[in-house]
């Protein structure tokens, strides 16, 4: 080759390059995730969005088979491949946290043969979230789909596993489950999965916090009421809880704070399988199975009196113990690895890997907070990185420091009083942590407490603290 020759060779080169670079940085641009396949199916270029949305590296993706980041369907890329045709909508999950998203494909052709694949992929998880959460509105009431299963238990550790396999046990009888736990053990994932796993899966889940409404509003809000029932009630009455759940599942959240009356009219649902609404006389038949959870220690309520010990034998059929963090510690690894990958793509960073020793500093904290004090330092861990960050440092992570009240409220026996004072004086404490951790967002706040933003300001009216 000529000197001359060269000198082509090396324009040509770093023409390519400059505009490899330039069509890089054209498709980062973009808000739709673009991935790149060549005629072998094997990945050779994506853009940052496309990261954001799986939660997948370079590394992960590039020069692997189209189906490394797919989980659940089958690969576009190579459908386009085999038939030389677009193809458009196809919907599917992806990445390591299943995101739903609809993705189109179109051939490469150059010189007249099929050189590749290029494919658009749209997030619809978060537009479906925001449809979902308009229609609860709607409702007003908190109708949900069982949008979890026993396959979104994170963990491996052979006390989890063991809590599985009673869940699932329970999950194939009717009979009433207790879920008993501390505050973010997960109860009510473990509810969802219960009733996915049923007979009834097809049918309302339908969850009711009882702690956050009194007890008269609880029971209407249970058993319905009539036309005139009282002063502003619904012209012509409206269905409750119970009527709302018939074929599917009632999961009554926090059945520790519920009132005597209430409890009273609940028994007599459970033993007669009818209820009657407020302000009526006539009784309605109900099929409804209960899954009921609670953080209390309910048989010290019912020596005091404070819960129907009739009612306790009613729902407490079938317990099962909720473990603590602090418990599977062996499992930490894969919840925080979990974390960090959802938080990145909520917070639009790219795919975050966690240094080894992140993981031993997390495993010699107690986490009195359990799994969701672990979502709340690894939600904070994400924000601390610098957007050109991808691995978690030991440095960006900040476990809270345990005060005496909470350890007196995990270690010790409940304190004597009136109960409704002690729960009030706690959720006012758990609301001032959560919106100081999430820097006075309180959208944020009630992500990390996993409740509706309306449920949080209504907590936070009760309170007095806006």
């Amino acid at each position: 080759m000529t000197t001359g020759d060269n000198n082509r060779g090396d324009r040509a080169l770093n023409f390519d390059i400059d505009n490899w670079l330039l069509l890089q940085a054209i498709i980062d641009s973009l808000s739709d995730a673009v991935s790149v396949v060549d005629e072998t199916g094997k990945g050779i270029m994506i853009n940052r969005a496309y990261k954001r949305i799986t939660g997948m590296t370079e590394d992960q993706v590039l020069h692997k088979p189209a189906t490394a980041d797919i989980a659940e369907g089958e690969s576009v890329h190579l459908k386009v491949l085999k038939t030389g045709q677009a193809i458009k909508g196809v919907r599917m999950k992806v990445g390591p946290l299943r995101r739903e998203v609809i993705v189109s494909c179109d051939p490469l052709y150059i010189g007249g043969k099929i050189k590749g694949s290029v494919g658009v992929i749209h997030d619809i998880s978060e537009l479906r979230l925001v449809m979902e959460e308009l229609e609860r509105t709607r409702w007003l009431v908190r109708k949900l789909e069982s949008k979890y299963t026993f396959e979104d238990i994170i963990g491996n550790s052979n006390k989890l596993q063991k809590t599985i396999d009673r869940a699932k046990q329970a999950a194939a009888t009717p009979v009433s489950v207790m879920l008993r736990g501390e505050c973010g053990t997960g109860k009510e994932l473990f509810a969802h999965a219960i009733h996915h796993a049923s007979d009834r899966k097809d049918q309302p889940f339908i969850r009711v916090n009882c702690a956050a409404l009194t007890d008269t509003l609880l029971e209407s809000e249970l058993f319905g009421y009539g036309d005139g029932a009282f002063t502003g009630a619904k012209k012509g009455g409206r269905k409750g809880y119970f009527e709302e759940a018939t074929g599917g599942t009632l999961f009554l959240d926090e059945i520790g704070a519920m009132g005597a009356e209430a409890q009273a009219r609940l028994l007599r649902a459970l033993q007669e399988g009818e209820i009657i609404r407020v302000g009526e006389s006539r009784s309605r038949q109900i099929d409804v199975r209960i899954i009921a959870a609670t953080n209390a220690n309910l048989e010290k309520l019912v020596e005091r009196g404070l819960f129907r010990n009739d009612l306790y034998y009613r729902l407490n059929v079938f317990p099962i113990q909720m473990p603590l963090l602090a418990e599977i510690k062996s499992d930490i690894p894969l919840l925080a690895n979990f974390y960090a990958t959802r938080y990145a793509q909520e917070y639009g960073r790219n795919a975050v890997e966690i240094a080894p020793e992140v993981f031993r500093k997390l495993k010699s904290y107690d986490w009195p907070g359990n799994i969701r004090e672990l979502q709340n330092v690894m939600a904070q861990a994400v924000i601390n990185l610098d957007r050109r960050e991808n691995v978690m440092r030991v440095e960006q992570v900040t476990l809270p420091v345990a005060t005496p009240a909470t350890e007196s409220l995990r270690f010790k026996e409940p304190l004597a009083g009136n109960l409704k004072d002690l729960h009030r004086d706690w959720e006012k404490m758990v609301l001032e942590k959560a919106i100081s951790a999430a820097g006075g967002n309180k959208a944020e706040a009630a992500r990390v407490l996993e409740i509706s933003i309306r449920s949080l300001y209504n907590k936070l009216h009760r309170h007095r603290m806006i």
